[in-house]
């Protein structure tokens, strides 16, 4: 066969590391020989001898639907072998997670992780259940972690001298070392997307980085789990 479809560009070459690897911006592809875990219906392609096995809620399991319209079902994949991971076309990326540090993420932006990795979720000081990405995973020990994300990611830095204020509907996480709380602002709600009244914003305070979606929060389809 001939064409661009069948050029290096698009053609899946071997893989040259265990683990996982950025296949292309919207794919990411896990090389298996154990155990790892991913977002359930996230597998798009796989090959050689792999199990895949049900993990109940799983990240973000205690999200309310009122919060995020859907909570993340987990799956573990055993043995040995390639999968390739994808959500909605949307921009993959991975972060390396080392001992000691601490990555607070948003339930609906995890793809898949390694077994290494430790989570449990955490919510907001002060949020209660007002608004989306305000319950979230926090991922610590030594592994990596795959998100996606709607276009490319802000990385901002945040200092003592420099707190950032985020939409709460365009948070995907944020590194150890910073605090969090809710800021309220009826000067500006009115001009912050088209809204009327008192605009809520996450501020964060400290030392470290928080990562922002350049887009809003994607609405609850009809018929997803």
């Amino acid at each position: 066969m001939k064409g661009d479809l069948f050029s290096n560009e698009h053609m899946v070459q071997p893989a040259v590391a265990p683990g996982m690897t950025v296949e292309n911006a919207k794919c990411i592809r896990y090389t298996v020989n154990g155990e790892m875990l991913a977002r359930q219906g996230a597998m798009i392609s796989y090959r050689g001898n792999l199990q895949f096995e049900r993990k109940g809620q799983g990240v973000g399991g205690m999200l309310k639907r009122a919060v995020t319209g859907e909570g993340l079902p987990l799956m573990a994949v055993r043995g040995q072998g390639e999968a390739w991971f994808a959500h909605e076309a949307q921009n993959c990326f991975i972060v390396d997670v080392e001992p000691g540090d601490e990555f607070t993420v948003n339930g609906r932006n995890v793809l898949c992780f390694d077994s290494t990795l430790s989570y449990r979720i955490a919510t907001v000081k002060g949020a209660g259940m007002t608004g989306g990405g305000l319950f979230n995973s926090v991922f610590t020990g030594h592994g990596k972690l795959g998100l996606v994300c709607e276009g490319n990611p802000l990385v901002i830095p945040v200092s003592p001298q420099y707190p950032v204020y985020v939409d709460t509907d365009a948070i995907v996480g944020w590194t150890a070392g910073l605090q969090t709380s809710l800021h309220r602002s009826q000067s500006i709600g009115s001009m912050l997307r088209g809204g009327s009244g008192e605009a809520v914003q996450l501020l964060l305070q400290g030392q470290g980085y928080v990562v922002v979606r350049p887009s809003e929060a994607t609405p609850h389809k009809a018929g997803q789990h």
